[in-house]
């Protein structure tokens, strides 16, 4: 009798659909989809907490790099902050910048972080590195509410990066 019990489970087996039910399959997609959407969301809000980084670190740069050169070169030069980045300064009988805005070739804001500031129309930065200028500039992105800022003090041309709250620049350490 052994023998027809394995007969009748290997008949009952056999009788199994293949695959997935109906119900299994909708769970399935539902789960998945549910990941992707908390996965997208998640990963937009990344991705632009990582572009206002990477363009408050160029705006940065900027101002570094035109330090440098005007001490490297021992002559004053100049740099203007545009919506789109570095640029030369217009109008302006002051030389700019040029190593500055050539190893700065990408935009600061590339169309997808907006930028304000109080910057004058020309940086100017003196043969000896000193800026001669300062203000603040606040940097935003769409897809987060972090506000990224930069503070130049003069006359060393210190820059502070932070976290744009309440109207002011506060310190934040995560940078």
């Amino acid at each position: 009798q052994s023998g027809g019990g394995i007969a009748v489970m290997a008949r009952a087996r056999s009788q199994e659909p293949d695959g997935f039910s109906l119900a299994e399959l909708l769970v399935g997609i539902a789960i998945v989809g549910l990941l992707a959407v908390l996965g997208w969301s998640g990963g937009s809000e990344t991705l632009a907490r990582q572009r206002l980084e990477a363009a408050t670190r160029r705006l940065d740069q900027g101002i570094q790099r035109g330090r440098a050169e005007a001490q490297k070169l021992g002559r004053p030069c100049g740099l203007s902050l545009q919506p789109e980045g570095w640029r030369p300064p217009a109008q302006s009988s002051l030389v700019p910048c040029l190593q500055t805005l050539e190893s700065l070739k990408e935009p600061i804001a590339a169309g997808e972080v907006r930028l304000a500031h109080n910057f004058p129309p020309v940086l100017r930065f003196s043969s000896t590195g000193l800026v001669l200028d300062g203000g603040t500039a606040v940097l935003a992105s769409s897809g987060t509410t972090l506000q990224r800022c930069l503070v130049m003090a003069l006359p060393f041309g210190i820059t502070r990066l932070g976290r744009y709250r309440n109207g002011g620049c506060e310190p934040d350490p995560s940078l």
